[in-house]
């Protein structure tokens, strides 16, 4: 009895581990790459800066950074003018701020 039990009991593992390893590999066949939601804003202009956009704003000192979500055509502010929107292509990325002032 304890025999069948067992036999049983390594059946049912070696099933339930086989429909794992297929449900990895059919993910893995795939090939899809997931794009980040967001990117980083790094403050290189050697001022002080105040970041503004939808959801809320940051000061920046020189070298400092933030991470912004990937809303495409949000307005990004710096001291409250706006120098960008954000586009698809900047998803994943790190931007520089001098690139847009």
């Amino acid at each position: 009895m304890k025999k069948s039990i067992l036999a049983v009991a390594a059946i049912a593992t070696l099933t339930m581990m086989s429909f794992t390893i297929n449900d990895t590999n059919v993910k893995a066949e795939t090939g899809k790459t997931e794009v980040s939601s967001s990117f980083k804003l790094v403050n290189d202009t050697g001022e002080k800066v105040k970041i503004s956009h939808k959801g809320g704003s940051v000061s920046l000192n020189n070298g400092g950074s933030t991470s912004i979500n990937c809303d495409e055509g949000k307005e990004i502010s710096v001291d409250g003018n706006v120098v960008f929107e954000v586009s698809s292509d900047m998803c994943g990325k790190t931007i520089k701020l001098s690139q847009y002032m």
